[in-house]
């Protein structure tokens, strides 16, 4: 089988003020200093990696005192045009809910959904063909499951994740293509790894070692898979599979607990 890739649209925010002044993940340490100049460097790069491979990549403006703006993914959620927008867990992160919302109605969306429930987009919320995988256990809430499958029409399948260090299903899972995903199983409780086998039982499983470099934490055009360059194993696996790693520093940016997944919100018109 030849893999195709598709040319996707994006959202990123860089990371201007970016910073780590909290801990609300098990990555995020105070006391370790922070070099916001490679972020930015790793970020431009990401970004230009993907400009490389064909995508179209769009940003918002980040706003001062939110340092997580830069991972995009959590800003919400955008399928067939429509955009349900997130509501996070933490206060820390509040405000950037209303802020990926405002650029979505100046970019003209008029399919806007305010979400009722806690949710951080596609954090935890992830198309995969047919599918929304679904994630809870630590932020988004099984109430906003309901609400997309509701909004979207689509079939959400809920997963629990039970690893704090994994605490949105983007950082132990990835969708390669609408038939193909990659996961990490420790991350899941048993009943949904039970799940990701009877719907996905040619998965590619990754170690703990590409796990814990955010490996799985990857983007997909359905050939070309932007991750981290650490996850070595991992990228063994997707050239025998036929997918072309590419791979990208975010060492950085993990100190906050994100990489190039996070900070990459799809456009699906």
């Amino acid at each position: 089988m030849i893999l195709q890739s598709t040319p996707r649209h994006y959202l990123m925010c860089r990371p201007e003020h970016f910073a780590v002044e909290y801990a609300i993940n098990p990555w995020m340490d105070p006391d370790v200093p922070v070099d916001r100049d490679r972020a930015l460097r790793q970020w431009d790069t990401l970004r230009q990696t993907y400009i490389d491979l064909g995508h179209h990549v769009e940003e918002i403006q980040p706003l001062p005192d939110l340092p997580d703006m830069v991972f995009a993914a959590n800003g919400g959620l955008v399928v067939d045009g429509a955009f349900y927008t997130a509501s996070f867990h933490n206060p820390e992160r509040e405000a950037e809910g209303p802020a990926y919302r405002a650029w979505f109605e100046q970019a003209g969306f008029v399919r806007l959904h305010d979400a009722k429930s806690i949710n951080e987009g596609e954090g935890d919320l992830l198309c995969a063909g047919l599918y929304i995988l679904a994630g809870t256990g630590f932020r988004t809430s099984m109430a906003a499951h309901q609400e997309v499958q509701e909004l979207f029409g689509r079939p959400v399948i809920t997963l629990q994740l039970v690893d704090p260090r994994y605490y949105h299903l983007d950082t132990a899972l990835c969708v390669l293509d609408s038939r193909t995903i990659a996961y990490y199983p420790p991350a899941f409780s048993p009943g949904s790894i039970s799940i990701l086998h009877r719907l996905f039982p040619d998965a590619v499983i990754a170690s703990a070692a590409d796990a814990a470099v955010f490996g799985l934490n990857a983007v997909s055009d359905g050939r070309n898979v932007v991750m981290s360059a650490q996850a070595t194993g991992l990228a063994r696996q997707l050239v025998r599979r036929g997918y072309t790693p590419v791979p990208v520093d975010v060492t950085e940016l993990m100190k906050a607990g994100g990489g190039a997944k996070c900070c990459t919100l799809e456009i699906r018109s």
